[in-house]
C-alpha cells in the first residue's frame, strides 16, 4: 500500500480551489488538479458548520480511509476532498463510489479502472 502525501500549505489548497476541477455530490466535494511532483498527494478539510471538532476530525478519517483504496490507481495529482454534512453520516465503503465516480470525471483514474477502487 502506497503512503499518503498530504497536503500541507495553504497555498496548495488554493491553487486545487482556483484552478482544480470540481465535483459536488451531498456527501463529497472534490477538487482536482494536475501536479509537477511525483505522486498523488491529497488534502481533507472539513469546516466548523459539521459540528464539533469530534465530528470534524471523523469525517477527516473516513475520507482518508475511503481514499487509501483508490490511492494506487491516481497519479501526480493534487486532490482536496471537502467533507460536507452528510459525510458524517457515512461510512469509508459507502463513501468510495462517490469518491471513484467523482476522480474518474475529473479525469484522474481512468475509467475502466473505477471497478477495482470499488
Amino acid at each position: 500500500m502506497s503512503k499518503l502525501v498530504t497536503l500541507k500549505q495553504n497555498v496548495e489548497f488554493n491553487h486545487a480551489y482556483n484552478r482544480g476541477k470540481v465535483r459536488i455530490s451531498p456527501a463529497l466535494v472534490t477538487y482536482a488538479v494536475k501536479s509537477r511532483g511525483k505522486g498523488c498527494r491529497v488534502g481533507v478539510t472539513a469546516g466548523k458548520k459539521l459540528g464539533s471538532a469530534v465530528e470534524r476530525n471523523r469525517c477527516r478519517r473516513i475520507i482518508k480511509a475511503a481514499f487509501s483504496s483508490v490511492l494506487p490507481q491516481c497519479g501526480n495529482w493534487d486532490i482536496v476532498f471537502v467533507a460536507r454534512f452528510k459525510t458524517k453520516k457515512l461510512k469509508s465503503g459507502d463513501l468510495i463510489p462517490v469518491m471513484v465516480k467523482h476522480l474518474t470525471e475529473a479525469g484522474v483514474i481512468a475509467g475502466d479502472e473505477r471497478s477495482n477502487g470499488v
